[in-house]
């Protein structure tokens, strides 16, 4: 049950995949008609790729949910991280598009090697919807990302805030996803990068074994997460996607998930 595509909510699916082309790297990959098992009537889904990973930018046939920007605390936050072989580059050709705002502060952030040492920046989309550029050490390249080409060349996670990341473990270790990799991260870096005062984040890394990227991050803040549910119809309202999945699920924090119907 890996993850098959990231599902964007949107208002105007044409105009914002021309940015994630444009600014991004991404390729379309197709357009359909699509059903949402969350009740949100679809005027159609156009499918892009960056690499081997997928996005879904779904076009509502109705009003779009009024929203407010998730806080980066707040359990309605979720965000898909994008590797950039070379930061300025990829940051570079980001910085030409307009319509998008910067959550870090300061530009892209190195962050400390207890943290991974990687090199991040977080912003939102034209849309709101949150996203990272992200960097790893010439001495930490994942295999994966090693023979990969382009100023941008894949998607590495989708990261979730959740309140409580033992009951997340729980939720998902039901569903098959194991832990792979954990990390407390804070210092002045993780503020600049999280856009927020002095944050102590618990980050857990989870996949399904032997599972194509991307992987899942649970990001729990640990003063507390604030409740955030967005609409079905919000533009935050993401959906993860698995590997054949109909039917829609929703773990302990709200977040959306179209799984296998067996599930």
């Amino acid at each position: 049950m890996g993850i098959a595509a990231i599902r964007l909510i949107s208002a105007d699916a044409d105009s914002l995949a021309r940015f994630y082309e444009h600014g991004l790297g991404f390729v379309r990959a197709g357009e359909a008609s699509a059903t949402d098992p969350f009740g949100a009537r679809l005027r159609k889904l156009i499918a892009l790729r960056l690499g081997n990973e997928r996005i879904e930018i779904a076009e509502l046939a109705g009003p779009v949910a009024a929203t407010t920007p998730a806080q980066a605390i707040g359990t309605g936050f979720q965000h898909f991280a994008i590797v950039a072989p070379v930061m300025a580059e990829a940051f570079a050709r980001l910085d030409r598009q307009p319509g998008w705002t910067a959550i870090s502060q300061g530009g892209p952030q190195v962050l400390p090697p207890a943290s991974g040492g990687v090199t991040a920046f977080k912003f939102r989309d034209p849309e709101g919807h949150p996203l990272e550029l992200l960097s790893f050490p010439p001495d930490g390249i994942p295999a994966r990302w090693q023979t990969r080409e382009g100023v941008t060349v894949g998607i590495d996670h989708t990261a979730i805030v959740v309140a409580d990341t033992a009951r997340s473990l729980a939720f998902y270790g039901r569903l098959g996803l194991r832990q792979i990799g954990a990390s407390l991260n804070r210092g002045p870096e993780q503020a600049a990068l999280d856009g927020l005062p002095d944050p102590l984040t618990e980050v857990t890394a989870l996949a399904i074994p032997a599972a194509p990227p991307p992987h899942l991050e649970l990001l729990c803040y640990r003063w507390g997460a604030s409740r955030q549910t967005p609409a079905d119809t919000a533009p935050l309202a993401t959906r993860t996607v698995c590997e054949g999945g109909t039917t829609g699920l929703r773990d302990p924090d709200g977040h959306r998930w179209i799984v296998p119907a067996a599930r």
